[in-house]
């Protein structure tokens, strides 16, 4: 819950916006009630100065790991200023956050964030894992440059983090990922625990939380493996309610995952048995929940009086990112677009896009960069390097997901797309950046065309043209004329031609939102086609298409005669 503490009605209005923007997420606190906010909410807004924010707070502080995340925003709503818990309670993201709805601009003195590198605790937090150790010394030799020893069991889909490398020297201070209970070892300063294992657990009706939870506990350290590592509890339906089950995942802070008996039915165990089958319809309950996921087997089923648990170490599976830049200008690249080049550690794209953002791309980031015409050895190379479990950004211009890279990374990955994460991170496409620029031209139905026939036979685009033309849509034509395919535009319009008037509006837009951006709007029977090229937009208006005032109008009312 996030607090929302005011003293004046400038104050009260701010909070009303972001209440507005988060509903459900935000509680409103007087001043006077600010001890309160403190101990109902694990982040706060204070509409106050800074000083007098701090003069509240200090009384309370305990520990940064439990202490509420604290923002100031100044009566104008001007700024927002992290004052506590930049990573560990999330203070960094939330002045973030608050900016973004306010206007305001976000002030964050975290070492890391101002340099643009992650913290320990946020780059683990990025990937699901947890941090414990010597945080602080860590943070300070990474932004030394001194050079931090990474040791992991796995390779996980963590971001880059420039200076952690396996590769650094013997004597750096080491941090080991691993979800297994380490003695004592010299020079490790911090342990980050993967989000790795899943507890699988069975019992008859009526089992208490404190023998299910001796159960789990005793089970994982005969295994040697850390409870912090665990991501969920697993069951079947039948025991949905069953409270010893529920409180014990409570009091240890894990999620349960409820799964229907014929699921459990089908997973092979080592250890069915035909007396739980006929009780709740599976032969096995804690190893089946624990592998229905897949994995490795770590803790064969293990009994109490009255309950059963396994433990299942989970594949990894990694991430990729399909991330689309936007038409070129950087104020068109989405948020989240740059965040998935910050939470990536490999970066796969062509040249000229890996170029247009390279400052966008943190230190430590492996580029693997190819030319024109590589386009299914990027998508091939993406996938790969995700199957294998690493956090991948496939990179394009437009949307990854409109004559991009999103098709062929999917169809290369095939079944396997099921073994990672797969994100789709919009952007703005060539379309639409034209039609913003030339006036509200995709105003009723309209579709994209590509004049490409290196990819598609010309008989196919032919047709999609005709049927086009023949609907009355507004067609947008992508990769329209270059130096070798200098007739399919001229023919495609030829098409049109035959079902539109010869003044019908139709707009060139070449460069969109890039240095050379040239805007025309001409028609049908005046378009010289020579100014046309691959880097250009042809916009073709429909019957109901009107010019005005230099630019294009299709009304979203769709009246005409034959």
């Amino acid at each position: 819950m996030i607090g929302l503490v005011t003293v004046t009605a400038a104050g009260r209005a701010a909070a009303q916006r972001l209440a507005a923007a988060w509903p459900g997420q935000t509680r409103a606190y007087p001043v006077g009630d600010f001890v309160v906010a403190w101990r109902d909410c694990d982040q706060l807004v204070a509409f106050a100065a800074v000083g007098a924010a701090v003069r509240l707070a200090a009384p309370l502080l305990s520990d940064k790991r439990t202490d509420p995340a604290l923002v100031c925003v100044d009566e104008a709503s001007r700024h927002a200023v992290a004052v506590l818990g930049g990573h560990e309670g999330g203070g960094n993201a939330l002045a973030q956050q608050v900016a973004t709805v306010l206007g305001a601009d976000p002030v964050v003195t975290t070492a890391s964030d101002v340099s643009a590198v992650w913290g320990l605790g946020s780059w683990a937090e990025a990937w699901g894992a947890t941090v414990s150790g010597d945080v602080a010394a860590v943070g300070r030799a990474l932004l030394d440059g001194a050079g931090v020893r990474l040791i992991a069991d796995r390779r996980y889909p963590w971001p880059a983090l420039a200076g952690l490398a396996a590769d650094a020297p013997a004597g750096a201070p080491k941090v080991v990922v691993t979800d297994q209970v380490l003695p004592e070892a010299v020079g490790v300063r911090a342990v980050v625990r993967p989000p790795s294992l899943v507890v699988g657990i069975g019992s008859s009706r009526g089992v208490t939380a404190e023998e299910v939870g001796a159960l789990v506990d005793g089970a994982l350290a005969a295994a040697g493996l850390a409870p912090e590592s665990v991501v969920t509890v697993a069951t079947v339906a039948a025991k949905a309610d069953e409270e010893g089950i529920l409180a014990a995942a409570a009091q240890r802070g894990w999620p349960v995952e409820i799964l229907p008996a014929e699921i459990l039915a089908a997973v092979e165990v080592p250890n069915p048995s035909e007396v739980v089958r006929a009780a709740v319809g599976t032969p096995s309950v804690a190893e089946a929940a624990a592998l229905a996921g897949g994995g490795e087997l770590l803790v064969a089923k293990t009994a109490s009086a009255m309950a059963t648990v396994a433990v299942v170490r989970r594949p990894v599976r990694g991430r990729l990112a399909l991330v689309g830049l936007g038409p070129g200008a950087r104020d068109l690249l989405t948020p989240r677009a740059a965040a998935e080049l910050r939470r990536a550690a490999v970066v796969v794209g062509l040249d000229q896009y890996v170029d247009q953002v390279r400052d966008l791309i943190p230190a430590g980031v492996e580029l693997r960069v190819s030319g024109l015409g590589a386009e299914e050895q990027r998508a091939g190379d993406a996938v790969a390097q995700a199957v294998a479990g690493g956090a991948v950004a496939l990179i394009g211009s437009g949307d990854a997901g409109v004559y991009a890279m999103a098709s062929p990374a999917l169809q290369q990955a095939g079944e396997r797309a099921a073994e990672i994460d797969v994100v789709g991170v919009p952007g703005v496409t060539a379309a639409m950046a034209a039609a913003s620029l030339l006036g509200a031209p995709l105003g009723h139905d309209h579709c994209s065309v590509s004049l490409s026939d290196l990819h598609t036979p010309w008989e196919v685009i032919e047709a999609r043209v005709r049927a086009a033309a023949e609907g009355d849509f507004v067609v947008t034509f992508y990769n329209p004329r270059s130096r070798g395919r200098d007739w399919q535009l001229p023919r495609a319009l030829e098409l049109l031609a035959q079902h539109r008037d010869p003044e019908t509006p139709v707009g060139v837009v070449h460069g969109a939102s890039r240095p050379d951006e040239r805007v025309t709007v001409t028609s049908l029977a005046e378009l010289d086609v020579t100014t046309v090229d691959m880097t250009t937009v042809v916009v073709v208006g429909n019957r109901a298409t009107r010019a005005l005032a230099g630019r294009m109008v299709t009304p979203r009312g769709y009246r005409w005669s034959a």
